[in-house]
């Protein structure tokens, strides 16, 4: 029996340093669904194009999904900015295996809401073509962030301390983007508002959130960079964020496969 009736899953990043892979293959084992959403970025196009890096454990996450996928879970894939390079394909009707590939698509859910599901680009300002370059700029300084978060995450682990994310500290504490994410969430609902949908389910931000908007039930995953987050549809049609622990999760596994022993401070490889 899986574990929930929906999971969804954004911003892997697969492709790039940041990408908490061993921990999101963790979640995947240990959360089952009988439908599975990867919101976009699931595979970042443009850290590629500037410099080529899958570890085996990336390879491990796509894995992770194609088995999903033959065991039966209804699994689809919507294109977002980073694997943007997969939208001069859609007219091929792309699929992976059992994999749809899709811009966008529409989630029944169990409460009875018909809920937009889409990476959400298509509502930042930045996305568009006379700004992307400032885009690509902030994507050059995020990952400058995140390769100090690396670094500083390496020692706490050896000092048996939790994940800290620094960029997702920065970003709470500064108005500016505050001010973004709200207008995101905004422009989101409004569109739904429009459309007729009764909700949202996006990505996009990197802030896991679930709220109503005027009446919009908005719904963001988070992402698998800073948070690894993921929102969840049970069965009785309730709706969860899991905060996945990915120190925690990645020795969990570790010692499972018999790859490290636990100590005081955190794991140690095994004889």
């Amino acid at each position: 029996m899986p574990h929930y009736r929906s999971i969804f899953i954004s911003d892997l990043h697969l492709g790039s340093k940041g990408c908490q892979a061993e921990a999101l293959c963790v979640f995947m084992k240990e959360h089952t669904s009988e439908q599975l959403y990867l919101v976009g970025d699931i595979i970042d196009g443009w850290r590629l194009r500037k410099k080529w890096y899958w570890p085996q454990s990336h390879t491990n996450v796509v894995r992770r999904i194609l088995t999903a996928a033959k065991r039966g879970t209804d699994v689809t894939y919507i294109i977002g900015n980073h694997d943007e390079f997969l939208r001069g394909f859609m007219k091929f009707r792309l699929m992976f295996g059992d994999i749809a590939v899709k811009n966008r698509a529409v989630h029944q859910g169990r409460d009875g809401k018909r809920y937009l599901v889409v990476h959400g680009d298509m509502f930042d300002g930045l996305m568009r073509t006379d700004r992307k370059w400032i885009m690509h700029l902030g994507d050059s300084a995020y990952n400058l962030l995140l390769s100090l978060n690396t670094k500083l995450n390496a020692v706490r682990r050896r000092l048996g301390l939790d994940y800290w994310s620094l960029s997702k500290t920065l970003k709470s504490k500064t108005k500016r983007a505050m001010n973004f994410i709200q207008s995101f969430e905004g422009h989101v609902a409004d569109y739904c508002r429009r459309k007729g949908f009764d909700g949202a389910i996006c990505g996009h931000i990197h802030v896991a959130e679930q709220r109503d908007i005027d009446g919009i039930h908005y719904r963001n995953t988070g992402d698998w960079v800073e948070s690894c987050t993921a929102l969840v549809e049970h069965f009785d049609g309730r709706w969860e964020i899991l905060h996945f622990a990915p120190h925690a999760a990645v020795i969990r596994d570790r010692i499972e496969y018999g790859l490290a022993e636990p100590t005081p401070t955190g794991l140690v490889p095994a004889e």
